[in-house]
């Protein structure tokens, strides 16, 4: 592979933008880049102050007291810090999911983290995924993904998850959620989620996740000729 790509990939709550693009990014040999991990670790931080993570003064008066990085294990795998701490694990947490969608619809943090990403896709190839990554994160990305499935699809998936990892939840409370964050994502004033109009967009509401990898590799390779 030769050259510098940046590869935005945007999309709702549980359209599997995070597992689709680890994968192609391990195809390619770029970097993964998971931006809602990096909200849910300032969601993560309100929450244990016990912050209203609507309360934008509040959030702005904790940012400047985090330390937020992000790191890579031997396996490729992003791991989140926050002050120091490995909470990559914690900020998975049902009640961070609510927490980091209420914070991301915060301009001051959006602005705070914005350098933090730019200045990763400077240095590295990457695949970035987030809700406003090709909008307005990586405007010049050399390729934009618009990645969906129905609310439906995204809740079954997302309960799949949750139940294998020992969480009790059902896929109605599931749903409320997904279709929460959806509205949130989608209504709020700073960097609202909406398709790039250059994104491609990917709908893998029918199709299982061997069949949405092979998608999105395939997407890649077409669009910037990279890959075999």
């Amino acid at each position: 592979m030769n050259g510098h790509f940046a590869i935005a990939i945007d999309g709702p709550s549980g359209a599997g933008k995070s597992t689709l693009a680890r994968r192609a990014a391990k195809e390619f040999g770029f970097l993964y880049v998971d931006t809602g991990a990096i909200y849910r670790t300032v969601g993560l931080a309100a929450h244990r102050r016990g912050i209203d993570c609507h309360d934008e003064a509040a959030i702005s008066a904790l940012l400047p007291e985090l330390e937020i990085r992000m790191g890579y294990n031997e396996a490729g795998e992003q791991r989140m810090f926050l002050n120091g701490e490995d909470v990559s694990s914690a900020i998975r947490a049902p009640e961070i999911s609510i927490c980091a969608s209420d914070v991301s619809s915060l301009g001051a943090v959006r602005a705070f983290l914005l350098e933090m990403q730019r200045r990763t896709a400077r240095e590295s190839s990457v695949i970035m995924d987030g809700r406003d990554i090709g909008t307005v994160v990586l405007p010049e990305a050399e390729l934009k993904i618009y990645l969906t499935a129905s609310a439906e699809a995204r809740a079954e998936r997302r309960l799949k998850e949750l139940e294998a990892k020992g969480v009790e939840t059902s896929f109605d409370e599931v749903l409320r959620d997904i279709e929460y964050r959806d509205w949130q994502d989608t209504h709020r004033e700073v960097a609202p989620l909406r398709r790039a109009e250059d994104a491609v967009l990917l709908d893998t509401s029918e199709i299982g996740l061997e069949e949405s990898v092979a998608l999105l590799c395939d997407t890649i390779h077409k669009r910037l000729q990279i890959g075999g």
